[in-house]
């Protein structure tokens, strides 16, 4: 059985200093990777966030099959941080009047349900902005809350095929290929974040808020980048390129005689300081047939024979360490082990454990945005299912225990163990 990897407890945030959504609160009715993708960077930030999740299972993401620790999977874990969960059964008409609360309390709603569910519950934005008009409401779907495909179902991994993105990604002469991460929905998730703080900046000028929305097929459009914009600019339609875009010779994928590496020498300058400085073959810098980008496009099988001839004779780390000396970009082909165990993660302290109620702790990795003033907060553990319905109920919607023990009993939250502690005396 393989080892879990040891992890350092994470070292605090300095006492006293603020963060950058202190304050903010956030109701969070969004499930699978975007949409809590988007809340958790809230959260990290300082924001209450309150996730909402169906007492029946909860989030589809927490019975994901690629990890788990006492029960919460990776999945689940990873995209959940500093979240306060409660479970409420929305077939119960109390259950709602409990998020419609919430939500007249909230400066941030964040939904990905299909298309029709808000409203049928009266949680869309038409039904609550007039009880909170300085609301920030964000929608995120597959493909927009409005038009023809409005009801149309859809995935990370459907629309990288229907936008033309998954065609941009694999070898010349092999077929398209899903990244392996789900980019749409972690690009959705950050561009839903940016819509929710622009309209957050425009609350405090105008004095309203707003309904946003970020579309899954939109974000994978924009994600064909300057290969769109070159099909748009000339008609010629853009294909795979592999590891080395437009074909480049010198940019890519190489074998040394013992591993691989990455090197990234995309304009003339670094390609003559590679075969100059670290190969030693000016003559591949002065032939006209290499002199140029455009030539070694040009040119390109041929280069790239001779290229892998040099590299075959020596070991990647030699290699690694002459273009590192000459200021070449280049890098490791790294499986995920030996880039989570990598002197880079290390150095930037990007993985520690924190605390877990029921694995005792969990890895966590570290959020990527860094703040000077405003550092994100003290990383918590997703929330186990309902786990802090007593709590929010309580402090955020001042309900005594009396009141929260009849909604208990009328099954508002549910009848799983987490959710049936709220009608007793448990910390739920």
């Amino acid at each position: 059985m393989t080892a879990r990897p040891q992890l350092p407890d994470r070292a605090p945030r300095a006492k006293g200093v603020p963060t950058a959504l202190d304050g903010l609160l956030v109701v969070d009715f969004t499930r699978v990777v975007a949409g809590p993708a988007c809340t958790q960077t809230l959260a990290d930030f300082g924001a209450e966030v309150i996730k909402i999740e169906n007492p029946d299972g909860g989030d589809d993401t927490r019975s994901y099959e690629h990890a788990d620790l006492a029960g919460e999977s990776a999945a689940f874990v990873s995209l959940n941080r500093n979240k306060r969960g409660i479970a409420l059964d929305f077939t119960k008409s109390e259950a709602c009047d409990i998020a419609r609360e919430l939500i007249a309390r909230a400066d941030v709603v964040v939904e990905n349900f299909s298309a029709g569910v808000m409203k049928k519950y009266a949680l869309d934005y038409a039904s609550v902005a007039p009880n909170n008009p300085r609301l920030v409401y964000c929608s995120i779907s597959a493909y927009g809350r409005q038009g023809p495909f409005a009801a149309r179902p859809g995935f990370d991994p459907i629309t990288q095929a229907e936008s033309g993105f998954m065609s941009l990604n694999g070898f010349p002469d092999g077929p398209p290929v899903r990244t392996g991460t789900p980019v749409i929905d972690m690009a959705t998730g950050m561009s839903a974040c940016n819509a929710i703080l622009l309209a957050l900046l425009a609350r405090d000028r105008l004095g309203r808020g707003q309904h946003v929305e970020v579309a899954l097929f939109d974000i994978a459009l924009s994600l064909t980048g300057f290969y769109g914009m070159t099909y748009l600019m000339t008609g010629v339609n853009q294909s795979r390129f592999g590891n080395s875009p437009n074909g480049s010779p010198s940019v890519g994928l190489c074998d040394a005689s013992d591993a691989p590496f990455y090197i990234a020498c995309a304009n003339d300058r670094l390609y003559r300081r590679l075969v100059i400085d670290v190969l030693g073959r000016p003559d591949l810098a002065n032939r006209s047939e290499f002199a140029d980008r455009r030539s070694r496009s040009a040119n390109k099988e041929k280069l790239r024979a001779i290229l892998a001839g040099i590299f075959a004779q020596d070991i990647r780390e030699n290699w690694v360490a002459r273009m590192k000396a000459a200021n070449i970009p280049v890098g490791y082909l790294r499986t995920v082990e030996e880039a989570f165990n990598s002197p880079e993660v290390r150095a930037r302290h990007r993985t520690s454990q924190i605390p877990h109620p029921a694995a005792g702790s969990v890895p966590n990795i570290e959020q990527p945005i860094s703040l000077g003033l405003t550092p994100v907060s003290d990383p918590i553990a997703a929330p186990l299912l309902g786990e802090h319905t007593k709590e929010v109920l309580s402090k955020t919607l001042g309900y005594d225990d009396a009141r929260i023990a009849a909604l208990a009993e009328a099954g508002v939250f549910g009848t799983t163990k987490a959710t049936a502690d709220v009608g007793g005396n448990g910390a739920a």
